[in-house]
C-alpha cells in the first residue's frame, strides 16, 4: 500500500491542494438505474401507490435478507421506531433508555406515547451507548433500551442484551446508520427484540423514503400491524387485538408508499455487492491513515467479526492532545482547503435540548418529559462524554466506489494537515 504525499506547505497557507482528481460519481448515492425507474413506473402506471402488494413482497425479501421471520414496512424510519416502542410496551408512565448522542427519532417518539426518555452516556471510541452506563438507569418503569448503531458502528450488544434480559426489558436496535453491519458476525437489527431503521434517500440502504422494523417475535409483529396498519388487521391473531380491527390503535397511517417499496426491492437486490465496495473503499482510506498522530479510525478492529455495514454518516475520531491542542474546527478547515471533505462534530446532545427540558408539547401544564413520570431531566455535566463528542469527531468522505487514486488523495489531505499541525497553531 503506497500513498504519495503532496508538498508539506498547507493549502490554507498558500501551498498546493492535495485533492486534485474530480470526484465524478465517487460520492453519488443512491445508485439509480433503469431497473429502479421501471419498478417505480410500474407502480405509478398501475395506480398502486397506496396498495400493499408490492410492499408485502419487499417485506418478505427484507425478512429473508435479515434472516428473521417478519419485516414490517413503514412510511418513515421515525414511524418504524415509534411502532417498535409501542410494540415493546412503551406507554404512559414508562421509560426508555437511549443514547443522547443520536438523531432525535431514536428517542423523541416516546414522548407521544406518554413515556419518558432517559439518556445514557456513550463510549468515546465507538460513539455508541456505553453498556456500563445503562444498568443503574433502569427502574421499574423501564420498558426498553434503544441501542443505536451510531454512524455505522455496531453497539456492544452482548452486555446490553445481558442487562436487558436480567431486568426483563426489551431491546430495540436502531439500525438507521448501519444497514448490513455485523456485530461479532451477527447482523445488526437481529439480536434485540426488534430492529428498526430508516431507508430515506441519504441512508446506505436508500429507497427514496421509508422505514421498517424486523423481528422474530410474532407478538411484536402483530402489535406493529395493529398500531398503524389498519388495512392489514386481518393478519392479527391475538384475540384482544383482533377485536379492535378496522382502526389503527395509534390513529396513524404508517404504510409505505409503494413507489418506495418497488425501488427498495431493486436496491436490496444489489445492496450486498454495493456495500462490499463501500467497505473496501472506506477501509482503504483508514488503512492509509494508520498511525497518523491525532487521527483514529471509527471502525471495529479487523479481527472482531464486526463491520460498519454501508458506512453511513462516516466519521473519524480526533485526539487534539496529539496535535498540540489544535481545535478540531481549525483542523477541518485545513483539510477542506486541501480539497478534502471534513467538518467537525456530530449530532447535538438530546438531553441538553429545550424539547427535552422545557417544551410542554401536549398542554400538560409542565414540560412533557416530566408530565407522566419522575423528573429525570439531565443537566449539563450529567453525560460528560456525550457533551464533549463535538470536540472529538469529524465527518470524512463517504466513498461509494473503490478508486484508489482518489481515495489516496483524500487520505493524503488528512495526513498532510495532521503532520503539519504546527503551522496552524
Amino acid at each position: 500500500m503506497t500513498m504519495t504525499l503532496t508538498h508539506s506547505s498547507l493549502a490554507l497557507q498558500g501551498g498546493p491542494k492535495t485533492v486534485r482528481t474530480e470526484a465524478g460519481d465517487l460520492f453519488r448515492w443512491p445508485i439509480i438505474t433503469e431497473e429502479d425507474e421501471q419498478a417505480a413506473l410500474e407502480v405509478l402506471r398501475a395506480g398502486k401507490m397506496s396498495g400493499i402488494d408490492v410492499t408485502q413482497q419487499f417485506e418478505e425479501e427484507l425478512a429473508a435478507w435479515h434472516g428473521v421471520r417478519y419485516a414490517l414496512c413503514h412510511n418513515t424510519g421515525t414511524a418504524a421506531l415509534h411502532t417498535a416502542m409501542w410494540a415493546c410496551g412503551v406507554c404512559s408512565g414508562t421509560e426508555i433508555i437511549a443514547p443522547s448522542l443520536t438523531y432525535w427519532a431514536s428517542a423523541i417518539p416516546a414522548l407521544s406515547l406518554g413515556a419518558t426518555p432517559v439518556f445514557a452516556d456513550v463510549h468515546r471510541d465507538t460513539m455508541c451507548i456505553d453498556p456500563r452506563d445503562i444498568e443503574h438507569r433502569i427502574t421499574p418503569r423501564t420498558r426498553a433500551i434503544v441501542a443505536v448503531h451510531y454512524c455505522g458502528y455496531p453497539c456492544d450488544m452482548d452486555p446490553i442484551l445481558d442487562v436487558a434480559r436480567r431486568h426483563g426489558v426489551k431491546v430495540i436496535e436502531d439500525v438507521s446508520h448501519a444497514h448490513g453491519g455485523l456485530y461479532k458476525g451477527r447482523l445488526v437489527g437481529t439480536m434485540g427484540d426488534v430492529g428498526a431503521f430508516s431507508m430515506m434517500s441519504g441512508k446506505s440502504l436508500a429507497i427514496g423514503e421509508g422505514g421498517a422494523f424486523v423481528t422474530n417475535d410474532s407478538e411484536l409483529y402483530e402489535r406493529g400491524l395493529a398500531f398503524g396498519h389498519y388495512e392489514r388487521h386481518r393478519l392479527v391473531t391475538d384475540p384482544a387485538l383482533a377485536a379492535l380491527g378496522g382502526i389503527p390503535l395509534a390513529g396513524v397511517k404508517y404504510r409505505m408508499h409503494q413507489v418506495s417499496s418497488a425501488v427498495g426491492r431493486v436496491q436490496l437486490k444489489y445492496y450486498s455487492a454495493r456495500m462490499a465496495e463501500i467497505q473496501k473503499a472506506m477501509n482503504y482510506f483508514w488503512d492509509l491513515l494508520e498511525g497518523v498522530p491525532g487521527l483514529r479510525a471509527h471502525r471495529p478492529a479487523k479481527d472482531s467479526g464486526s463491520t460498519m455495514g454501508g458506512w453511513y454518516a462516516a466519521h473519524g475520531l480526533y485526539r487534539p492532545d496529539e496535535l498540540g491542542g489544535l481545535p478540531i474546527a481549525r483542523f477541518a478547515e485545513a483539510v477542506r482547503a486541501e480539497g478534502g471533505i471534513c467538518s467537525p462534530g456530530c449530532n447535538f446532545a438530546l438531553h441538553q435540548h429545550p424539547v427535552l427540558n422545557e417544551a410542554d408539547i401536549y398542554g400538560d401544564g409542565k414540560p412533557t418529559r416530566i408530565a407522566h413520570g419522575e423528573d429525570v431531566r439531565q443537566p449539563t455535566g450529567s453525560l460528560p462524554v456525550t457533551e464533549r463528542m463535538q470536540e472529538w469527531v469529524y465527518n470524512i468522505p463517504w466513498f461509494k466506489h473503490y478508486r484508489p487514486e482518489c481515495i489516496e488523495q483524500h487520505a493524503a489531505a488528512y495526513r498532510k494537515v495532521a503532520e503539519n499541525a504546527d503551522q496552524l497553531r
